[in-house]
């Protein structure tokens, strides 16, 4: 390598000894202004691991000279937006919503409060904007399991469906056929049930399906199928599935059931947030 440093005429510099293609890299120093540059970057990096959090440790990180926490300045913003919002959630938090005027300014603060609460602890199962995905319900239409009234969202809000941590949760438990009924009435009843949305479908199985419906499954669905909100039982008349609507699967709904469950929100959210969730889905579209 040190037979190929040479002093470069032109230049007056000396070379590398590093060539590509004929061309040599001459051997400048660098500008001094970068230099300090670079001295001052360093300076600042360990002055700033000595006086904000830095180091990262088995448990934590190093807390710094200056005890700064993003995470506290996040909780004081928060504490301040809700001392800020204090009045208007307590009477949100004992409003009875069935009597709450959209006009109303607390309406209007539960709306938009609902909106937040829905996106950081809803959308996981409903989706961002609410329409659901198979085995979680849209919440844009008007098809509901347990009814869409206020006071039956905010229910089922603060208590869940199907949890063994609320008491008071909603409660419906469709039995599995598969041990009941033959897989020819299975079919026979997957027939019926298909038909009530109006696809094309086999008339003489779905006739013996209609009556084996209304031994096993009118009770909770009703003679005409279009459910009971008091149970949770689903209207099977209006073409909208939570499952889906194809034989094979309203045949493995029969025969295995279906066990849904929603957390009782009640136990993690304020009242004045479960009634702000509960303005925010009703006004989507589908509330009754």
């Amino acid at each position: 390598m040190s037979d190929n440093l040479n002093h470069d005429d032109v230049t007056g510099v000396d070379t590398t000894g590093h060539e590509w293609d004929g061309i040599r890299e001459l051997n400048n120093p660098l500008p001094r202004w970068w230099l300090w540059c670079f001295y001052i970057t360093i300076i600042w990096g360990i002055g700033y691991s000595v006086a904000y959090p830095a180091w990262p440790m088995i448990e934590g990180a190093t807390a710094g000279a200056l005890g700064y926490s993003t995470r506290a300045e996040v909780a004081a913003d928060i504490a301040a937006v809700d001392a800020r919002n204090a009045e208007v959630s307590e009477r949100l938090a004992s409003a009875d919503l069935s009597t709450l005027a959209v006009t109303d300014p607390t309406h209007q603060f539960g709306v938009a409060g609902g909106a937040a609460v829905f996106r950081a602890n809803c959308s996981q199962c409903h989706g961002a904007g609410a329409a659901g995905a198979v085995g979680y319900p849209n919440l844009l239409d008007d098809a509901w399991l347990w009814g869409g009234s206020l006071e039956a969202i905010e229910y089922t809000v603060r208590h869940g469906i199907r949890n063994e941590t609320d008491f008071d949760a909603r409660w419906s438990e469709m039995p599995a056929f598969d041990e009941v009924l033959s897989e020819e009435e299975i079919a026979a009843t997957a027939e019926y049930v298909v038909s009530l949305s109006g696809v094309d479908h086999d008339a003489a199985l779905a006739s013996a399906g209609a009556e084996i419906f209304a031994l096993e499954c009118s009770s909770c669905h009703g003679d005409n199928a279009m459910g009971d909100p008091e149970l949770g039982a689903p209207n099977l008349a209006d073409a909208i599935w939570l499952y889906g609507g194809s034989r094979d699967t309203v045949i493995e709904t029969i025969k295995y059931a279906r066990f849904g469950v929603m957390p009782p929100w009640g136990q993690r959210l304020s009242d004045a947030e479960v009634k702000a969730v509960t303005l925010y889905v009703h006004q989507l579209g589908g509330g009754e």
